[in-house]
């Protein structure tokens, strides 16, 4: 699967994300804020996955139908379950 240039800019702005909760840390702000910022990332992975998950079902159903394949519906199954496992 090719990751276009939106998915690695998610990454990288969960990222920095990450990067400015390790630094609230170790300057020992307070807790609510970190918890609101670590819930913030997690939403950011989140929303990242299904993004992911979405465009690669797009491009297996695209594969299917140019190859004649009739079963997207086992291609839908799998990407749920990916989308499940990530939770």
């Amino acid at each position: 699967m090719e990751y276009n240039d939106q998915m690695k800019n998610r990454v990288k702005r969960i990222e920095g994300q990450l990067r400015g909760i390790l630094r609230m840390m170790e300057e020992e702000n307070d807790c609510k804020d970190v918890i609101t910022q670590l819930s913030a990332a997690r939403s950011a992975i989140d929303r990242t996955i299904g993004v992911i998950v979405s465009s690669n079902l797009v491009e297996c159903v695209k594969h299917a139908e140019e190859n004649g394949e009739k079963n997207t519906e086992e291609l839908v199954k799998e990407a749920v379950n990916l989308l499940v496992k990530s939770r």
